[in-house]
């Protein structure tokens, strides 16, 4: 049996190669169809990145076929076509599995930001081949987005390899809401401040503050600590999160994944709001 690495959630950005083992033991206590569907059509959100935009929302017959994702001064960033229509159809499962949790393409070159890799490494086993098995059955899409380019470094690993990690237990605990709001959903990836070498897990974990730019204009991540969270009740929060839209009725901006995020279950929501009513409060980051 190969050794497990559990994940940690103050745990800084970090990838290396490593080959995928498949586990068993929690709730789906081995990779299915109908997880990865769930996960990816979701609370994971993958199309929120890789399915094309028009000015009306997400491209009819697109889905999943990449699109630019951001451009800036130091990158830009396209999310690559991942049906079977694009290249990852040529990569076997081990090999598109590394990409996903570990940044490395078949060709050894790192996928870089904003890919959340620091937050993908923590992916379970299980969800990880999940999401594979959904990609895999997805209807081929012939389009190439192009390639992503960056002015700043990319290093050829981020950490240690990663071995395995095991499933986290499924419920409505603050252990499996860390894992939702982490590796799943990637809500601290976005909601957590950005320093010159990106999110400030250790100092700053969803203190909120950086600027997303776009059609809609310009959205600010908040702070999702109990300092920020601390005048919504449980319902409100959710309502927030599901259907993006405030209390009073108002309705909040992209990029925050609302129609995926709409698709998870109640107890799934559940975990999510009692793990970010247990972090650290901090004040809002900038």
């Amino acid at each position: 049996m190969i050794r497990l690495e559990p994940y940690k959630i103050h745990s800084t950005v970090h990838m290396a190669a490593a080959i995928v083992a498949f586990t068993t033991g929690a709730a789906f206590a081995e990779p299915s169809l109908e997880r990865g569907t769930y996960l990816v059509e979701g609370p994971s959100a993958c199309g929120n990145c890789h399915t094309p935009q028009g000015p009306d929302g997400q491209l009819p017959d697109m889905a999943l076929a990449g699109m630019l994702v951001d451009k800036n001064e130091n990158f830009t960033a396209i999310a690559p076509n991942i049906t079977p229509g694009g290249r990852v159809g040529d990569w076997s499962d081990i090999e598109l599995a590394k990409a996903i949790r570990e940044g490395i393409r078949p060709d050894g070159s790192v996928i870089g930001p904003p890919m959340p890799m620091g937050l993908y490494r923590g992916l379970s086993d299980d969800d990880l081949m999940s999401i594979i098995l959904y990609l895999r059955q997805v209807p081929a899409v012939d389009n190439d987005p192009g390639v992503s380019e960056y002015n700043i470094p990319l290093p050829p690993a981020y950490g240690p390899p990663i071995e395995s990690v095991p499933a986290i237990p499924q419920g409505k605990t603050v252990e499996y809401g860390a894992y939702l709001a982490g590796p799943i959903a990637h809500c601290v990836e976005c909601h957590t401040s950005f320093g010159p070498q990106g999110p400030m897990f250790e100092t700053h974990l969803g203190a909120g503050g950086f600027a997303f730019h776009g059609p809609w204009g310009t959205s600010i991540a908040a702070n999702i600590t109990p300092t920020g969270l601390s005048k919504y009740n449980d319902a409100e929060l959710g309502t927030i999160i599901r259907n993006g839209q405030q209390p009073d009725g108002t309705q909040m901006m992209p990029p925050m994944p609302y129609p995926y995020l709409a698709n998870m279950t109640d107890d799934d929501l559940a975990a999510i709001v009692l793990y970010l009513r247990a972090m650290p409060p901090l004040p809002d980051g900038e």
